[in-house]
């Protein structure tokens, strides 16, 4: 993941007679939003690695269960490009904090849901608090270290990452097997509540700054590199959690792991992930098109492997690690891609409509995966998943970035 970040963040240019620049690096401040980053992204895996306990719990459809990664893309969505703007006349921290309190709540909500709309409401507050959390926190990071040492702080942030993909899945499916799926959710709370107060002691004061508007945004979408990017951007992530939203299920049909193997193929998984994320960033640096088409295919071989040798327990779990090896490379590549050529200028417009455009995949992806699921069966996933991730990686051969990086 260091890698990674540095990789990306070093390909960006940055300037060095920035007028807020510090001149001394806020480092526990920087170590609050890694801390903001592992919490952000262990609740946003933990119904996955849930999912069978809590549909039936709530006495409801694993397809229906599957739709709150739906409802906390789609609020996601929507707070990724508004909350920068409505609140850019307060103090990024407040910003932050708020953003944190919102998690807690939503956490302690869902940890006592006795319903499935109560869950819905807990995983819409949880979407609110992840859009607005991404939205700014790159710009905080940029405002927390000297310029020199961005590329460090980022990679420290984005360890967070890193540490939750790789723990999240598995401790929340082994947690969830002893003590029920709700405590999964009480102890990301604690979690968030110890990153607050955190973030209340060491992070400085951030006055606002201008930010890009809607009509910016409009601008910045209308480019046709940046359409073809966010296309691409749709098949990867909602061929990805079309089949990540039900692993769980599909892992207890098809090759029928126990409880006690699930968890262990969750963290070889993330550990995957972590891996491709280092090839990625090593790859960016080569060519920008193998970048962000190879990834796509690799899942795409990946998922037809698991429709074809999926009863088999390990061809299963290889096949699991890949895909995750795979998607572990592609933000990496989308990132890079349109930052550097779709708009190279305007990189905080293209990092908002990244991850407004993922969140709709993703919510795209987990419906279309909860409909399939239900009316054709688990395998039917991981069919959409092949088609999808291989359209992918034929946008990119075909209209991708013509240069290396």
């Amino acid at each position: 993941m260091t890698e990674s970040a540095t990789g990306f963040l070093e390909a960006v240019p940055h300037d060095p007679k920035k007028p807020d620049e510090r001149s001394r690096p806020a480092w526990g401040a920087v170590i609050s939003l890694a801390l903001g980053t592992f919490g952000l992204v262990t609740a946003e895996f933990l119904p996955a690695s849930v999912l069978t306990l809590l549909a039936h719990d709530l006495g409801i459809t694993e397809g229906a269960a599957g739709q709150t990664m739906t409802a906390t893309a789609i609020a996601a969505a929507i707070s990724a490009p508004t909350m920068a703007i409505i609140t850019k006349r307060l103090d990024r921290r407040i910003v932050l904090w708020a953003m944190m309190l919102l998690q807690i709540l939503s956490n302690l909500l869902a940890e006592v849901a006795w319903s499935l709309p109560v869950f819905l409401a807990a995983r819409v507050v949880f979407g609110i608090a992840l859009g607005g959390f991404w939205s700014i926190s790159a710009s905080v990071a940029m405002r927390l270290v000297p310029n020199h040492l961005l590329p460090r702080a980022m990679s420290i942030i984005l360890t967070g990452v890193s540490v939750a993909v790789v723990c999240a899945p598995p401790i929340g499916a082994y947690v969830s097997d002893i003590w029920g799926w709700r405590e999964p959710f009480m102890i990301t709370a604690v979690v968030n509540a110890v990153t607050l107060l955190v973030q209340l002691v060491t992070m400085p004061t951030l006055p606002p700054v201008e930010m890009a508007g809607f009509r910016s945004l409009l601008d910045v979408a209308k480019k046709p590199t940046v359409k073809v990017a966010l296309l691409v951007i749709v098949l990867v992530a909602s061929g990805h959690f079309a089949s990540f939203t039900y692993i769980r299920a599909v892992l207890e049909r098809i090759p029928a792991l126990d409880s006690k193997t699930i968890p262990l193929v969750l963290l070889a998984s993330g550990i995957g992930g972590i891996f491709g994320n280092l090839a990625g960033a090593f790859l960016a640096q080569h060519s920008l098109k193998a970048v962000a088409a190879l990834p796509s295919l690799l899942m795409a071989i990946a998922a037809v492997s698991l429709l074809m040798l999926g009863a088999s327990a390990w061809a299963s779990a290889i096949a699991i690690v890949v895909w995750s090896f795979a998607f572990g490379a592609v933000p990496v590549g989308l990132q890079t891609w349109m930052v550097l050529r779709a708009v190279p200028g305007q990189a905080e417009s293209a990092g908002v409509l990244t991850a407004a455009t993922f969140q709709v995949a993703i919510a795209a992806g987990a419906i279309f995966g909860g409909l399939l699921v239900k009316y054709a069966g688990v395998h039917s996933v991981f069919a959409y998943s092949a088609v999808a991730t291989f359209l992918a990686a034929l946008t990119v051969f075909l209209l991708g970035p013509k240069r290396a990086t």
